[in-house]
């Protein structure tokens, strides 16, 4: 803050400096011109042409000495006048008054100008930034921006994109009840959208304490009957029958979405594990009760994961160093997100997972960004980042855990983030 006032200080006093100086110099130079040096030179000709005259014989020595005599009145008079007007100059005074006023009004309107057109806060914004952490001011900005955003939408309520966009933001939050809210204007204005209602379903169901019962449930069914093959939809729809208790439904759930990976594949291992898990508990008459026994209900898992075109998704694993893996609780929640090495710090790709999952496979893509045009794939390099959250806020907090990857292109796969770093 003090280089930008210092900068503008400097800037203003050389723009008075150019105004004044030719303005006081050249007042004086008009006012003041060396009429002496004028006269004398003058003088000095004509009478170098009367000795000529004189020598020549057309005029005689008395007549010369006469017409010298004249002239040296006239120079005499000449020289005695231009002191006293020196000495009683009206221009003078008032080039002193305009200086005066310049350097009066023109720092008075730039202050003033500034404040009024100008952003005076961004410099109070760049200095908190300086004695602070810079991911809480940057992401402090996001949630201003997605809070603009839903005022916007409040002037124009038909802006479907707009819902889905806010929804998500707020999702990638932590605002599960804002999302929800966000999803059930978006519902209303793209029916039979079947990837809306899955996210609607799992915003609401987090707003509820994590459980499907109820809304969510109707929602994901209307969401299977549209498409009965959607990913995200079956993966919810197995974990509400894990909540019901209907061990049948969630393994028949499981199953058709274990069709859809290829043998071997990350996404199938999960799920293999999953159904062994429940045909383990099925066997023995225990009860499976989904989030509570590690069944996802979070719907950013890889087998739920939306398609995404080749070269536009970042693969890789999330893990934790030995030193604070102790420290981190089944509660805690993980932020992975890709940002851009160049440009905004807005997150290109977020995604939200429990801390109880790590290690973890990650896959980020276009589908899960925060702003409309902004796109991971577009990106040149970007750099990976995954934070625990001990309160589950998406703003840093002191005490969080946070790792980062080398800066990578889209399309990268094998990606690794350790989580070794505490947020002061």
């Amino acid at each position: 803050m003090l280089i930008f006032w210092s900068i503008a200080a400097l800037l203003l006093a050389v723009t008075l400096a150019l105004l004044l100086w030719p303005l006081l110099r050249g007042r004086h130079a008009a006012v003041a011109p060396d009429a002496d040096s004028a006269a004398i030179a003058v003088y000095r000709d004509q009478k170098q042409v009367l000795d000529a005259e004189c020598g020549d014989g057309v005029i005689t020595p008395d007549e010369r000495d006469a017409a010298v005599a004249e002239l040296a009145r006239r120079l005499g008079a000449e020289v005695a006048a231009p002191q006293a007007a020196t000495t009683n100059r009206p221009g003078r005074r008032g080039a002193w008054f305009a200086a005066l006023a310049l350097l009066v009004l023109i720092p008075s309107a730039a202050v003033i100008l500034y404040a009024r057109l100008g952003n005076p806060g961004a410099a109070a914004i760049v200095a908190a930034g300086d004695a602070s952490n810079a991911h809480e001011i940057s992401d402090s900005q996001i949630a201003a921006m997605v809070d603009n955003l839903a005022q916007r939408l409040q002037s124009r309520p038909d802006d479907a994109e707009g819902w889905v966009l806010l929804a998500r933001s707020y999702a990638a939050l932590g605002r599960f009840a804002d999302a929800a809210n966000a999803y059930a204007r978006a519902d209303a204005l793209i029916p039979d959208n079947s990837a809306l209602l899955a996210d609607y379903a799992d915003a609401l169901a987090m707003a509820q304490g994590k459980r499907l019962a109820g809304k969510p449930a109707e929602l994901i069914r209307r969401a299977l009957a549209i498409d009965p093959q959607h990913r995200k939809a079956l993966a919810l729809a197995a974990t509400a029958a894990l909540e019901a208790r209907d061990l049948d439904g969630a393994l028949a759930y499981w199953r058709r979405l274990l069709a859809q990976f290829p043998e071997g594949s990350d996404d199938a291992r999960q799920i293999n594990t999953i159904v062994a898990q429940i045909e383990s508990a099925k066997r023995d008459g225990r009860t499976v009760s989904g989030p509570a026994d590690k069944a996802p209900l979070r719907t950013d898992q890889p087998a739920i994961a939306k398609q995404a075109p080749a070269g536009a998704t970042i693969a890789g694993r999330v893990e934790i160093a030995p030193a604070l893996a102790a420290k981190v609780a089944l509660t805690d929640t993980v932020f992975i997100f890709a940002r851009a090495v160049d440009g905004p710090r807005m997150p290109l790709a977020v995604l939200r997972v429990p801390a109880r999952e790590l290690p973890r496979q990650f896959t980020l893509d276009d589908n899960m960004g925060m702003a409309p045009g902004v796109k991971l794939s577009a990106a040149a390099a970007v750099i990976v980042e995954a934070r625990i959250s001990k309160s589950g806020n998406a703003l840093p907090q002191p005490g969080d855990f946070s790792g980062r990857s080398a800066p990578i292109k889209p399309g990268a796969t094998g990606v690794t983030v350790t989580i070794d770093q505490i947020v002061p």
